[in-house]
């Protein structure tokens, strides 16, 4: 704010009788921060702020930057004002850490040198020691040995949560090549899609597949140990740091996924910083709930078994039931564990999280990890937090961050070992503390690129032009450093959401959207609910007059992963516009929508107990014992919360799948009466010698 009524110094020279000793007057705005520039004879510089939100060092560190931004102003007046930026940015690493010339494979193979006889893994009633795992995962090495797999061969995983993932992923892993997995429960087109793009020849599976176009199909089943009685003897393939080591597909914003190729360079960096973070020991029990389609997965599996852990398999869709993971952390006596922070809030609220004392330690990433969130956890478990953040372009995680309860903010923490965090303007200058820019990544963490996407990967791998011959990875993430060096989000510069922990492009959705004949026009959103429950929304415009939000499910089902899929589809006649022109997302995320069909009561105690659980978690007020809960915006993390509320409100323990089977209110309500008879005890049988009176003759 520039004052534009100086006082003239010459009215207080004035000779008259009247003079003015003192003045003082106090001016507030009802802004957080006012700067007050004064032009006299000097320039005068005043800063109003509000204390809770702004610190003295905040306020010190803006007039400090004012300042040289205003001398390098005299200095140079010819130049632009983004020339100007202040160039006080951290881009340091926690520690230059040397990456060791062992490879991930040879590291489990010393493992079991060391611990032949503990369990490795277990999965439900089955487990398999070091030794036994390692001989199993050498068979299916060199089966695909024979098959012609070296490094830089793609191999692809089609398989449910299972002993066989492991030993699969260890397989290719020992001869050198790279593993895709593929979770079989997506759309037969979108797996074709990822066995054509990543030209895949092998699938490990344990499933038959109608006209794969995959050239050697090896079924994993039980008997495929006897049937291929191959070498048990450890493989030595000819591999090194820059091969790769997995493929990952993320959702793409044109309507395909893109697959994310990582190195052993990278996931080597940020095991061995997990180490020695962590310190994680065989007498540790790692959680392994993750589907192994993303990224998280990867140091479940591998590093607890390069460290002589047990690994615990959930079972398929386990990781969706909290009271599954809950009896599971319980009686395995986890110690270690992962959770995306929308499936901890939801895990949080069941009556048997705080009994979990086996806990050490919980990380978390995937999302914004909230204060509130954080808070609740220290209530319920007595355990350590950790907060993770990185993309699949960059092994796994990028900054670390221990939770502390008297801390004011969450944020993402400092760079793991080897890795170099920048945040950047729009000219690649770095910013000083507190302002708000993109994040970049260097380092030893940075994937290859996508596969088959030359351009794409010239687009976001980047030269760097703090080191010559570098590369940066655009993040697209909003960020800013906070005093003490940690990085805070803040959100992000484009279409990129997170919904339950996974990434997704809305412009992928609404692509595939679009190639419905019927639809003219459509706009997909994410519109958060309450902390931790964002949801899909897909605006529409048709050339149908009745509703076509079922058949546009069932169409996008074909094609997408079901987390991609809107929990509600709104028609509209058109879209708002703001004054430019351009659409009113604002608007669109105001509009309340509701179902136009005809309102039926609860009938009975049941039905109105399950209505109004319905109510407060959807956040809906119209309902109908008749209406759908998918179609309602329900979806499976919002289904754990019901159903956990159901379990406690009924005294039931009701399988998490019941409410996938009975989505209505009515039908819902039908099983849990059939369910609380089959669960009351039978009346107590009549003794009929007791009716018997005995008379002596």
């Amino acid at each position: 704010m520039f004052e534009n009524y100086p006082v003239d110094l010459s009215v207080a020279q004035t000779t008259q009788s009247l003079t003015i000793d003192s003045v003082k007057s106090t001016e507030w705005t009802s802004l957080p921060l006012t700067i007050l520039v004064a032009g006299t004879r000097e320039l005068s510089i005043k800063i109003k702020y509000h204390c809770h939100r702004f610190s003295d060092g905040d306020i010190d560190r803006l007039l400090n930057n004012f300042q040289n931004i205003l001398t390098k102003i005299i200095e140079n007046p010819k130049q632009q004002l983004w020339e100007l930026s202040e160039n006080i940015g951290n881009a340091e690493s926690t520690g230059n850490v040397e990456i060791l010339d062992s490879l991930l494979p040879q590291l489990f193979e010393k493992q079991v040198e060391k611990t032949p006889d503990n369990i490795a893994v277990i999965f439900e009633e089955e487990s398999l020691t070091y030794e036994q795992l390692n001989k199993k995962a050498n068979q299916v090495a060199h089966h695909l040995q024979k098959l012609g797999v070296k490094p830089e061969t793609l191999v692809g995983i089609c398989l449910q949560r299972s002993l066989e993932i492991v030993i699969a992923i260890l397989a290719i892993l020992k001869v050198g090549g790279a593993y895709v997995p593929i979770d079989p429960t997506y759309p037969l087109e979108r797996i074709n899609f990822i066995l054509e793009d990543a030209q895949i020849s092998i699938l490990l599976t344990n499933q038959d597949f109608p006209n794969c176009p995959v050239k050697t199909l090896i079924n994993l089943q039980t008997n495929y140990f006897q049937s291929y009685p191959e070498q048990n003897t450890n493989p030595t393939p000819e591999l090194s740091l820059d091969n790769s080591i997995y493929a990952l597909y993320t959702s793409g914003s044109t309507g395909n996924p893109k697959a994310v190729i990582n190195t052993h360079r990278g996931l080597l960096n940020r095991l061995n910083w997990m180490q020695k973070a962590y310190e994680l020991t065989p007498d540790d029990r790692v959680l392994q709930k993750t589907p192994y389609t993303f990224d998280v997965s990867v140091w479940e599996f591998l590093w607890t078994l390069l460290n002589g852990a047990c690994l615990v398999i959930a079972k398929p869709d386990g990781h969706q039931d909290s009271a599954y993971l809950a009896s599971l952390i319980i009686e395995q006596n986890i110690t270690t564990v992962h959770f995306v922070p929308s499936m901890l809030q939801v895990f949080l609220e069941e009556q048997k999280a705080s009994q979990c004392n086996s806990l050490k330690r919980v990380i978390c990433s995937g999302e914004a990890l909230s204060v509130d969130l954080r808070n609740r956890f220290f209530q319920t478990i007595k355990a350590e937090l950790n907060n993770l953040y990185g993309p699949t372009e960059a092994a796994i995680d990028v900054t670390a961050c221990t939770c502390q309860t008297d801390d004011l903010s969450v944020p993402i923490g400092l760079p793991i070992d080897n890795i170099q965090v920048y945040v950047l303007n729009a000219q690649l200058q770095l910013l000083p503390v507190g302002v708000v820019g993109e994040l970049y990544l260097g380092g030893e963490g940075l994937a290859r690129g996508y596969l088959n996407k030359p351009d794409l990967t010239a687009e976001n791998f980047v030269p760097n032009p703090f080191k010559a011959g570098a590369r940066l990875y655009r993040t697209g993430d909003l960020v800013r450093y906070q005093e003490d060096g940690n990085v805070e989000y803040v959100g992000r510069i484009d279409n990129q959401v997170k919904i339950r922990g996974v990434r997704l492009e809305l412009g992928e959705i609404e692509a595939i959207l679009s190639q419905h004949p019927d639809i003219i026009a459509c706009v997909v959103l994410a519109k958060e609910f309450a902390p931790g429950d964002r949801r899909l929304l897909a605006y529409i415009q048709t050339s149908q007059t009745e509703d076509i939000s079922e058949e546009l499910r069932q169409f996008l089902g074909e094609r997408i992963p079901n987390y991609g899929i809107p929990s509600v589809f709104i028609t509209l006649e058109s879209f708002p516009l703001t004054n430019n022109g351009k659409l009113n997302t604002k608007a669109l995320l105001a509009l309340n929508y509701s179902s136009k069909k005809e309102i039926i009561s609860p009938r009975n105690e049941t039905e109105t107990a399950i209505m109004e659980i319905w109510k407060e978690i959807l956040k809906v007020d119209n309902l109908s014992i008749d209406d759908n809960f998918f179609e309602l915006g329900g979806n499976s993390l919002i289904a754990t919360r019901v159903n956990s509320r159901l379990r406690q409100s009924f005294s039931l323990d009701l399988p998490l799948r019941t409410l996938f089977e009975k989505p209505t209110i009515a039908s819902l309500a039908q099983r849990i009466d059939v369910i609380q008879l089959s669960v009351q005890p039978a009346a107590t049988p009549i003794d009929s010698t007791k009716q018997r009176k005995e008379i002596e003759i």
